[in-house]
């Protein structure tokens, strides 16, 4: 059996849901869902752009804390609720990702747990 660690980010959700923010098993991290809630407030409200940025270094501080790195990354999912803003969440998954070129999803879904959050993104990456 591998071993098995789970990182907290210590918010009240992950005991009231039961999740991890990240777990590594097998060599592999694996992000949960991530907002751009910082402080208990969204950061960039209204503003995809700055939202999928926020939530982005975010998951580049879970990697750093698990000792890896955003050039390990191969695979996110991006989920939004407006597929129209593609452009914008785009070039700000761009800006982090450019010579990586994880594989990726973009999925539009009907809302999020609050309806001022505009993207959340989970993160594949390895050790």
């Amino acid at each position: 059996m591998s071993k098995r660690r789970n990182i907290s980010s210590g918010v009240k959700w992950e005991d009231i849901v039961g999740y991890s923010r990240a777990v590594i098993v097998e060599g592999r991290i694996l992000i949960s869902g991530t907002t751009s809630i910082i402080g208990g407030e969204i950061r960039g409200k209204g503003d995809f752009y700055i939202q999928t940025k926020t939530i982005l270094q975010k998951i580049e501080k879970i990697l750093i804390d698990a000792g890896s790195s955003m050039e390990k990354v191969i695979r996110t999912r991006i989920y939004t609720t407006d597929i129209s803003k593609w452009e914008e969440i785009g070039r700000a998954h761009c800006e982090f990702f450019d010579k990586v070129r994880p594989a990726t999803a973009m999925i539009e879904i009907k809302g999020l747990v609050d309806p001022e959050m505009l993207v959340e993104i989970e993160a594949e990456a390895i050790e």
